[in-house]
């Protein structure tokens, strides 16, 4: 899926229709804030994932707590930008380029939402049933998907904001 939404944002990135281009629209200080949140967390869900193999409960809980501050934190830079461009008549019905970026990183997003949820679920199955073997795959299930997170951010990174901003 990713694949063909970078593919098609590559194709219409220069389809503008005579509006704006990313370098009259990215903030890079503001998408380096949020790529660092989203790095972080990757780090502190290994952390978390450490210490529920190492059965530290507690240790678990908060770096759960500092995955999920910090990808909230990148969800509410996103959709700040978003809702910025929206009221600014930079929204996705404005371009081929806006319709294409809007999807490509909504879709990361959506995706980044689903991992918050996902791993409120894990914490709560984690405080019901222990750090039992179950538990202990299904938290190592999560970690995979919330780093495969990070590696498509890097992408969206480069293709949309640090190439789309020269």
């Amino acid at each position: 899926m990713f694949s063909g939404l970078f593919a098609a944002y590559a194709v219409l990135s220069d389809q503008t229709a005579g509006g704006p281009i990313g370098r009259e629209l990215f903030d890079l200080r503001r998408v380096f804030i949020e790529t660092a949140c989203l790095l972080f967390s990757s780090y502190t869900c290994g952390l978390q994932a450490l210490s529920a193999e190492r059965q530290q409960r507690d240790r678990f809980y908060v770096f759960a707590v500092f995955t999920y501050m910090l990808g909230a934190a990148f969800l509410f830079i996103e959709i700040s930008e978003f809702a910025g461009m929206v009221s600014k008549g930079t929204g996705p019905s404005r371009s081929a380029f806006l319709s294409a970026f809007f999807t490509l990183v909504g879709m990361h997003g959506a995706h980044v939402t689903s991992g918050l949820v996902w791993l409120v679920y894990m914490v709560a199955q984690v405080a019901v049933k222990g750090l039992r073997p179950q538990v202990l795959r299904r938290l190592l299930c999560f970690s995979l998907f919330w780093h495969a997170l990070d590696i498509i951010w890097i992408g969206v990174l480069t293709l949309v904001y640090l190439i789309g901003a020269r």
